[in-house]
């Protein structure tokens, strides 16, 4: 019998907490199903010249059979994606994995799989999203003024960061990891990882540790390939998901203390918000809250508590 192949890609380097989950997911799947699988990894489309956008066509087309990429690519179809979207509605890390583990989660679930080629098999932990720049540090919203900032493509995000006063420049990934060392991204966005990872820390010597968005990524699967697959080939994946999912949300949480102790305070000024200096942000973006709490179904927020 010939081996099903299966493809998992993504746009991270080996030692990210993306990586490392799915490695996992390939181990866990070839452990359960053995020769019936061929599992390849393809870990870094950005190094095959590829844009992490790319990465939904790829699966949608059968060139992969999965990906992890941010919620923000998905709003069109599920417009409820939106909710991750807005700044400063996500307290904490356990409410919004409850919210997720819940029936949030199996709402964004539903809808994924009525409104697109994809099934959802795991939302992923992308974290708290904090602002670094090379102009000033930042501890207000008078000190975004005029600075230009990359965004992921997300109108909403643009929405958010021109009510605090920034320009924003949506690109993606490939040509934000590309250009960081230019003068085209003044400030940018990201969770702590990143911000390492991607070597922003050298260009951006300022962070302020706003965490005004709190990111998830969709792991999905070609549906149509899935529904083809034998019933234990489906089982087999579905665990495989589940295993990788609670890896890399666990790996997500610890990472924010070990990228914080590896950064040098020498290099890189590290903005340290207070209350009020925190309020003073939320109250500047409440005009984009207030926009799409009209627009969205109140019980996502009802959900999201």
């Amino acid at each position: 019998m010939t081996p099903i192949i299966i493809k998992l890609g993504g746009y991270q380097k080996p030692a990210s907490v993306h990586t490392r989950a799915a490695v996992r997911f390939g181990k866990v799947l070839m452990e359960k199903l053995g020769d019936q699988v061929t599992f390849e990894l393809v870990g870094d489309v950005l190094a095959l010249g590829r844009k992490s956008g790319d990465l939904p066509r790829m699966v949608e087309s059968g060139e992969l059979s999965l990906c992890y990429i941010s919620t923000v690519r998905f709003t069109a179809a599920v417009p409820e994606f939106k909710l991750l979207e807005l700044p400063f509605v996500v307290r904490d890390r356990n409410s919004i994995m409850r919210a997720l583990d819940g029936e949030l989660g199996g709402l964004f679930s539903s809808r994924m799989h009525d409104a697109s080629p994809f099934r959802l098999l795991g939302l992923w932990d992308n974290g708290f999203r904090h602002l670094s720049n090379k102009v000033r540090p930042i501890r207000t919203p008078a000190d975004c003024r005029g600075i230009r900032i990359r965004t992921q493509m997300s109108e909403l995000h643009g929405e958010t960061f021109r009510a605090l006063g920034f320009e924003p420049d949506p690109a993606d990934v490939k040509e934000f990891v590309e250009e960081i060392g230019t003068d085209r991204f003044q400030a940018q966005d990201n969770p702590l990882t990143n911000i390492f990872n991607f070597g922003v820390h050298h260009h951006h010597r300022h962070i302020t540790l706003s965490g005004h968005f709190f990111g998830m990524s969709a792991l999905i699967c070609n549906a149509a390939h899935y529904n083809r697959w034998p019933l234990e080939v489906q089982a087999a994946v579905e665990a495989a998901a589940v295993e990788a999912t609670a890896l890399q949300r666990q790996l997500a949480a610890a990472e924010d203390a070990e990228i914080m102790a590896q950064l040098d305070p020498y290099q890189n000024n590290i903005v340290h918000l207070s209350d009020a200096e925190r309020a003073a942000f939320v109250q500047a973006v409440e005009p984009v809250r207030a926009k799409y709490r009209r627009e969205l179904n109140p019980r996502l927020f009802e959900l999201l508590c």
